[in-house]
């Protein structure tokens, strides 16, 4: 493992057994994000329950370039259940920190132009051409805002093309 790990056991002894749990579980962390400056986890047993017993609290601090991913709480009344749920938290805030760095985002697919090549007001429908040169049906009733009665021929429009029973028509048409 390449990133400095530090260990805390607050009101209870840190064993051999959890400190090798908690490296297994950092150096996942370093195998999916190799930047990480620091890893920090505190191990605490911050309340005594009468009925249940001691419940363990665990908290991570992972120190990235320019930011930290906090894993505030994570209580259990297993130990290793406790850290293992502190991880996966963490694994995701990590996750997340990675995709803001890449930029990820999630573009949805332009929805094509056609200009209104014949319109028929009085039968309500019409056709648009594509860039392409195609031509698409498409009825008053697809067009988006009741704007139907504005068209007229050459206005550009976006449209989502399906498949009619006839060929190629417009389902949504909105005027641009």
């Amino acid at each position: 493992m390449k990133i400095p790990l530090q260990i805390t056991a607050r009101d209870f002894e840190l064993t051999d057994a959890i400190a090798s749990a908690i490296r297994e579980q950092a150096e996942k962390l370093d195998r999916i994000y190799d930047n990480i400056v620091r890893c920090e986890v505190v191990l605490e047993t911050p309340h005594q329950r009468k009925t249940k017993g001691v419940l363990y609290n665990v908290r991570i601090n992972v120190t990235v370039p320019g930011s930290q991913i906090q894993v505030k709480k994570e209580r259990h009344e297993d130990l290793y259940v406790s850290i293992n749920r502190a991880f996966e938290r963490a694994h995701r805030r990590l996750d997340q920190f990675i995709s803001q760095q890449r930029r990820d985002v999630k573009y949805h697919e332009e929805k094509p132009f056609g200009i209104i090549a014949k319109i028929f007001p009085e039968e309500g429908y019409g056709f648009l051409a594509t860039p392409e040169g195609r031509e698409i049906y498409f009825h008053e009733n697809s067009v988006l805002g009741g704007k139907f009665n504005d068209l007229d021929a050459g206005s550009r429009v976006q449209f989502v093309e399906t498949e009619g029973e006839k060929g190629p028509q417009a389902s949504t048409v909105k005027p641009m």
